[in-house]
């Protein structure tokens, strides 16, 4: 899964499973998600790390070389959110004095940084809060001068990459940023298989200049192959070893943060879709529920499902289910409970709940 994805996003939002875990379940039907979790944090025989790819993301281990010019830039104060890059150029010998306690103490989240500020305040006057110990972290984190050990709950727990990373990857030389650039818009055309350069671009979120340039190298190189789609505006990539099956068989539900449907432009052009997540929208205002996933059914996407996981009372919640038009309504809703009773097991649930029952 992570040689054609290369990376998932990673996401706070636990209403039905973390964000992360949802993607493999899509694709592989039941799965046991210790594989993922010894994939991420299991110590030096790992083969993830956690990094800004499409948001915060666990990145297969083989892509930290092109990601190093981002590190790079956001060291230099660039790429980066104006409130972190004000703090860094401000307080960059305390960061300094906040990486050396890491290297110091070993693995520590941000909580316990900022307990030690609690003791050493108590004592020769105290060297930084919460709010200053998290964004220190963060912008280290940013910079690749700290990365992540493991996580306890979902809060990330901070090593120095030489601790963490494999002597034999962080040994890989670093491209220049060009070539990484080719590097990273290869990784998500294989991902996506047909896509403008706007969808290769927001994959791993380059710059627009960056991405251009890197497409044209890769037309040039026969990586991608230019091609036009029926009603889309503008010119399409395809890439060369794309699957063309004369049928697509697809049954799963899918994340709201599932790489399928990260471009919503893309995934308007592609299904008819057009698709929001409503988590940030007030409750009187959404249309489809809090947590609405996708239901994809062979070629097209035949509902969205809003779903909560009831852990306490082991049940699936099917808040509302939404069937969009074109399908025929009994095939949707037999793959669809079909599918709801497989996450429902998955998740170690022993019921599911439609309707007002499940409110």
């Amino acid at each position: 899964m992570f040689d054609r994805l290369g990376l998932v996003q990673i996401d706070s939002v636990n209403v039905l499973a973390r964000a992360h875990t949802v993607p493999f379940f899509s694709r592989l039907g039941p799965y046991d998600p210790a594989l993922l979790e010894r994939a991420a944090y299991a110590g030096r025989r790992r083969n993830l790390f956690e990094y800004w790819g499409h948001e915060a993301s666990l990145i297969r281990l083989d892509l930290h070389p092109l990601l190093r010019w981002r590190m790079k830039e956001a060291e230099a104060g660039r790429g980066i959110y104006d409130g972190l890059r004000r703090f860094a150029a401000e307080k960059r010998p305390f960061i300094d004095e906040v990486l050396r306690e890491v290297e110091r103490r070993g693995p520590v989240t941000a909580g316990e940084l900022e307990a030690a500020g609690e003791e050493s305040r108590k004592g020769a006057g105290g060297w930084w809060g919460w709010s200053e110990a998290k964004r220190a972290v963060e912008w280290l984190f940013w910079a690749g001068l700290l990365t992540t050990r493991t996580r306890r709950g979902f809060a990330r727990v901070y090593d120095i990459p030489e601790r963490v990373i494999p002597a034999d990857i962080l040994s890989l030389p670093t491209p220049q940023p060009a070539d990484a650039h080719r590097g990273l818009v290869r990784v998500a055309a294989r991902a996506l298989g047909i896509a403008t350069e706007p969808d290769l671009r927001d994959y791993f979120r380059l710059r627009p200049e960056a991405s251009k340039a890197a497409v044209a190298a890769l037309v040039e190189e026969g990586d991608l192959i230019p091609v036009a789609v029926e009603g889309w505006r503008a010119p399409a990539y395809l890439h060369r070893d794309a699957a063309r099956p004369r049928r697509v068989e697809a049954c799963a539900l899918v994340s709201p943060f599932d790489p399928l449907v990260w471009e919503r432009d893309r995934t308007e052009r592609l299904f008819g879709f057009r698709y929001r997540i409503e988590i940030y929208t007030p409750a009187h205002k959404r249309e489809h529920g809090y947590y609405c996933l996708p239901f994809l059914l062979g070629d097209r996407i035949a509902a969205r499902v809003d779903l909560k996981a009831d852990r306490a009372a082991g049940r699936l919640l099917v808040l509302s289910v939404h069937l969009e038009p074109g399908g025929a309504p009994e095939e949707v809703r037999a793959a669809l409970d079909a599918e709801l009773a497989q996450v429902a097991a998955w998740l170690g649930l022993a019921t599911v709940v439609h309707g007002r029952a499940a409110a």
